[in-house]
């Protein structure tokens, strides 16, 4: 096999050996899920539908979680002054961890007229986890405070996960996650193409483009070789 055949076969092998690596990194499953809840108000049982979507983004150890509603939830028989609302939610933990996660936001940024269904702003909270595995989120209780009184809503039809992560213990081993609350709002930049484990996707093609410079370098070894043999003769 001439020089030419075999520098072009080696740079071929590390091409497809670095779209292999970064074709196995992992990805982060999401999708948004409809929510029955059923809501304890202060003037009684209400009902609503809407649809959940739970997103992730990298931060150094753990992850910024969102939680967002695409409807709104129960609503008020007077009307909620700007400020007057303040929403608090809880996702359950599932698969390589368990437990509960509590998301929190602001407080409504514009009146609520009177029995309009009450638009609930994203929540966030930080997870931080403490075993490796895959991870789902899943809708928990959302709590509405509003002029000293306390709405609760719960899902009632066994919603799936909104959201699954593959994830990486900080300190390699545990038996639990942490959870924590936090954030005013949603995360800047939050959205599925960079959910979850966007860094370990980042590192993986990095090990890609290594494996790649490494063929390329062993391919120009060997025509150095043959050039040095060739002026030998």
């Amino acid at each position: 096999m001439s020089y030419r055949k075999r520098t072009a076969v080696l740079a071929s092998a590390a091409a497809l050996a670095g779209s292999a690596v970064w074709m196995a990194a992992p990805v982060a499953r999401a999708e948004v899920v409809d929510v029955n809840y059923q809501c304890k108000t202060p003037i009684g049982d209400k009902s609503a539908v809407s649809p959940i979507d739970i997103k992730a983004v990298k931060r150094g150890d753990g992850y910024r979680i969102t939680m967002s509603w695409q409807k709104g939830i129960s609503s008020s028989p007077v009307e909620l002054g700007k400020g007057a609302m303040t929403p608090s939610a809880t996702i359950a933990l599932g698969g390589a961890d368990s437990g509960t996660l509590s998301v929190t936001g602001p407080a409504n940024d514009a009146a609520i007229p009177a029995n309009t269904p009450i638009k609930i702003s994203d929540l966030s909270g930080t997870y931080t986890p403490k075993k490796s595995g895959e991870v789902t989120f899943t809708a928990g209780v959302l709590t509405i405070k509003a002029l000293g009184t306390t709405t609760t809503c719960t899902p009632t039809n066994d919603p799936g996960p909104s959201l699954t992560l593959d994830v990486t213990a900080a300190s390699g081993g545990g038996t639990t996650g942490s959870a924590q609350g936090g954030g005013s709002g949603p995360d800047s930049g939050a959205g599925l193409p960079r959910t979850g484990p966007e860094d370990s996707a980042v590192a993986l093609g990095t090990l890609g483009g290594t494996v790649l410079l490494a063929g390329a370098a062993g391919a120009l070894w060997l025509t150095r070789r043959h050039r040095e043999a060739g002026a030998g003769r």
